[in-house]
């Protein structure tokens, strides 16, 4: 094992020494010199950890779209290195983030609770990832769970898994605004209000990339529930 910081190259260079293909999530600010340690290693392949809003037409402008896609563009420019993207849209483990309301109060503050997407379990990500280390490169359309669901049936999901009754209470725009930014900065709260905006008008999907990948359909947001149960109680 290496530690290995991706803002410093230098640091990368034991960790990618001797390595062909490596699964990556590029930190922003370091994607040139991840790129020439990369190179300078002689690894063959990255399997980059990219966004689905990259291909998701009324993403387009997100804030955090674009630096996907700048991260992306920049790896895209890199000569003698295969870079392959994978592109999940909406994470399973983002939900993550109510486990604090639910365990404290059982109640969590949504905006737009009926809101449908089609969150993602991380194991299929893994899955994708692990094909695509082994040779498929037609990996990189969009990866969604099964199913779309509301945001407010996701929370009865994670209910059910741990048997409690919770209660959704639905925020203004200015209060999920207030709360978020809690957590992250101004230009990452309007991005992930504006992608709870777009999924409110119907525009997030569910497709099959995951199935014509593994050959399997994708886990869905119920395995995930049960999965975690335990980060919730």
């Amino acid at each position: 094992m290496f530690a290995a910081d991706l803002t410093d190259p230098a640091s990368l260079t034991a960790a990618f020494e001797g390595v062909g293909h490596v699964f990556l999530y590029a930190n922003h600010d370091g994607v040139a010199g991840v790129i020439e340690a990369a190179k300078r290693a002689g690894v063959e392949k990255i399997v980059l950890m990219s966004s689905g809003s990259i291909i998701h037409p009324t993403s387009a402008g997100n804030a955090i779209t674009e630096e996907h896609r700048e991260i992306e563009d920049a790896f895209a420019a890199a000569t003698d290195l295969t870079v392959v993207p994978i592109r999940p849209l909406v994470l399973a483990t983002n939900t993550l983030g109510w486990a604090w309301p639910i365990k404290a109060a059982g109640t969590v503050p949504l905006y737009k609770p009926d809101a449908v997407t089609a969150p993602i379990h991380e194991k299929d990500i893994a899955a994708v990832a692990v094909a695509a280390l082994l040779g498929d490169e037609n990996v990189s359309g969009m990866l969604t769970g099964p199913d779309r669901i509301s945001q407010r049936d996701q929370v009865a999901a994670i209910g059910a898994a741990i048997g409690r009754d919770l209660a959704v209470v639905e925020q203004t725009r200015e209060e999920a605004s207030t709360n978020l930014s809690k957590f992250m900065p101004e230009s990452e709260v309007e991005a992930v209000l504006q992608f709870l905006d777009d999924a409110d008008a119907g525009n997030s999907p569910a497709t099959n990339t995951v199935r014509d990948v593994l050959g399997r359909v994708p886990l869905g947001f119920d395995v995930w529930a049960v999965d975690h149960a335990r980060d919730f109680s």
